[in-house]
């Protein structure tokens, strides 16, 4: 009876199904490891700020914000350059592509307020 133990094929044996498991388990464990490493939000070791914003310039558009531990979540409303504020003065883009910015109330050579010349 001995002998026949010792020729039962391998597939039979119940640890197989266990030993089987144990590496679907480890598989997902590092699936999901590698997931929390390479996502910037959810990183515990992460300790820069970071912004992810989602669907840019879309009415649907998300914005979240990670300072230190704290996450805050904005989501646009729909219209776009709305808020309270008033105007700071002008810019101007230059034949060679840079801006020029004008505070609001500053005085030219000639003492008057007046764009630059074109």
């Amino acid at each position: 009876m001995s002998l026949k133990l010792l020729h039962e094929p391998e597939t039979e044996d119940p640890i197989l199904s266990v030993v089987n498991l144990i590496d679907i388990f480890l598989v997902i464990i590092a699936a999901l490891l590698i997931t929390v490493a390479q996502n910037p939000l959810i990183n515990p070791f992460n300790k820069q700020d970071v912004t992810v914003i989602t669907d840019p310039g879309k009415p649907t558009m998300e914005m979240t914000i990670k300072k230190g531990e704290k996450i805050e979540k904005y989501k646009a409303n729909g219209s776009i350059g709305s808020g309270d504020g008033e105007k700071a003065g002008v810019a101007y883009r230059m034949k060679d592509g840079s801006m020029v910015y004008v505070p609001e109330g500053q005085r030219t050579a000639a003492g008057a307020d007046a764009p630059p010349a074109r």
